[in-house]
């Protein structure tokens, strides 16, 4: 499945039937785009056994570590239990490494998913374990690759994500910056990179450097990282469109309940089977 070009295998674990006891390294095997399925990494879907959510996910980036959660994966799960006939809910509660989210299934006059909405929760602006700054926090400031200085701003959204705002996008060498930015001392477990570009005040133009998996068509949680610090640095409002290599994203941060919701595609690509 693929959302805005965001594309993982995705593999429902039924209750009573064999279980993937290897994903990372079947999410290595078969995100190989040359010799294995192709993909930017594995999704794991179950029933959820707590009676405050609906089903779970595990996510496996290309290169096996596991990452806390996904936006864009998160929509196509709501695709996938709905319109699998495993759940009639158009209001589910997904369980991740990072919280329960909420994803509101917008449905079609064929009763097909058309797009979801998923509740993402509140921004996190300062986390020691994430970024190595005396208070955990960083809002505009400056980073120096290769004699080159840099602005960005970190911000967790279940998952870190440091983006860099630039006047020119096409310059940006997004493969050396976002590989060297990843795995900078700065961040003591990796990190997402955004490079992106101000179109006007409600649009932004965003590639992402994903960790675990390097250069990727689409990051929801990326996209949303980059609505909520153009509008924490001035740059936008609270709701923007969120241009990526692989679609658009709406990322509205609701003034109300400090939660950020993003509504995007989620689409099946194919379907198989492979022997394991």
């Amino acid at each position: 499945m693929q959302g805005a070009g965001n594309d993982y295998i995705y593999v429902y674990e039924e209750a009573g039937h064999p279980t993937i006891d290897n994903p990372a390294l079947l999410a290595r095997k078969w995100s190989d785009r040359h010799t294995g399925i192709g993909s930017d990494g594995l999704v794991l879907i179950r029933r959820s056994t707590m009676p405050e959510a609906d089903f779970t996910m595990r996510i496996f980036n290309a290169d096996g570590s596991e990452a806390l959660m996904c936006g864009n994966a998160s929509r196509c799960i709501g695709k996938y239990v709905y319109e699998k006939g495993l759940t009639d809910k158009t209001s589910v509660k997904l369980l991740t490494l990072a919280g329960i989210k909420t994803l509101t299934l917008h449905i079609s006059n064929e009763n097909q998913v058309e797009s979801v909405t998923v509740d993402m929760q509140e921004p996190c602006f300062a986390d020691r374990n994430l970024l190595d700054t005396s208070d955990g926090s960083m809002t505009e400031g400056a980073v120096t690759i290769d004699g080159q200085e840099l602005h960005g701003t970190f911000i967790s959204m279940g998952n870190p994500h440091f983006v860099i705002f630039t006047d020119n996008l096409e310059t940006v060498d997004v493969p050396r910056i976002g590989s060297i930015l990843e795995t900078d001392p700065l961040f003591p477990k990796r990190c997402n990179i955004e490079f992106a570009y101000l179109i006007d005040n409600r649009r932004i133009r965003t590639r992402v450097w994903e960790r675990g998996s390097g250069i990727t068509l689409a990051c929801g949680t990326g996209a949303c990282a980059t609505a909520v610090a153009a509008a924490r640095t001035g740059r936008t409002g609270r709701e923007s469109t969120v241009v990526m290599d692989g679609g658009t994203l709406g990322i509205r941060w609701n003034e109300a309940d400090n939660h950020v919701y993003m509504t995007g595609p989620a689409e099946f690509v194919f379907e198989g089977e492979i022997n394991i």
